[in-house]
Formats: structure tokens, sequence, C-alpha cells
């Protein structure tokens, strides 16, 4: 990681560091800089705040807003609610899985795309379910991810 992006990480501590509460803002800023808050950057703030590094990876882990790795340029959702479960949305995640050589929360090598588990994309109607940045794909089938993964592997 750059020295850059820390000196502007160091900025931001330095900014915060007086203020009631500073380690959430603090570390959302940090997403910011790195895209993520990584065990690197948490250490970062952990030592330049003086306090421990559990606590830092409390707030990185307990909140689901923070990534601890970067994320793809294609993050792909899937919904793992009732409805899509019903409908053997199991069956897709596999296929995903298998396709992109990632597990769920994962990264492809090539940052290209992430993997996600979601509990309900609001669209039940449309079960099983899948998003791919702000596509919705609906009624899917295994047979449809290698399709539909080929229409951004080209971009």
């Amino acid at each position: 990681m750059s020295q850059d992006k820390f000196d502007q990480l160091q900025a931001v501590i330095d900014q915060y560091k007086d203020a009631n509460g500073p380690l959430m803002p603090i570390m959302q800023k940090a997403q910011d800089i790195f895209g993520a808050v990584t065990f690197e950057v948490q250490h970062f703030i952990a030592e330049k705040m003086g306090i421990p590094m559990t606590d830092v990876y409390g707030v990185a882990t307990f909140y689901s807003q923070f990534a601890l790795e970067p994320k793809g340029e294609y993050l792909v959702s899937v919904c793992l609610g009732t409805a899509c479960y019903v409908k053997g949305v199991q069956n897709v995640m596999e296929r995903l899985k298998e396709k992109l050589g990632v597990d769920v929360g994962r990264t492809t090598k090539d940052g290209k795309f992430t993997l996600e588990a979601t509990r309900c994309l609001g669209c039940c109607g449309l079960a099983p379910v899948m998003t791919i940045n702000e596509n919705v794909y609906g009624r899917l089938v295994p047979e449809d991810v290698d399709r539909i993964l080929a229409e951004y592997a080209k971009n």
C-alpha cells in the first residue's frame, strides 16, 4: 500500500483524534482511502490512536459497512432469503463459487468480482435472484451463471 494513502489516513486521524467517538469516522475515511479496512490499515489506526488492535478489529468485523479486503469491480450479491432458498438458489451459489473460484465474501484474484450472500433483495417474485452491481437477475438456474458472468468478463 502506498505511503501517500497512509499519509492521507494520518491526516484523518489528526483531524478526528480529539473528537468524541473518533474510531468510526476514522475507519470510514480509511475505507474510502484504501477501499477496505485491511489488517494493515487496522494496525496503523490502532498504533496511531494508541488503542488496542482488538478494538479496531472488533468494529471492523461487527459493522457490515466495513470490508476487510477491497471489493471487486463487480459485486455479485446472491439472495439467500426464504423464497430464493426454496427455489434452489443454493445451486446457483455453488455454480458461482465454482465459476469464480472464490468462496462467499471473497474477491477473485484479478479483482473483477466479489461474491456476497445477502438475506433478501426484495425481489421474491423473481426468486431465485442475484444482483451484479445494480443489475438484477431473476428466476435463475445454475446454467444461467456462465452466460451472465461472460457479459461482465468482457468489459
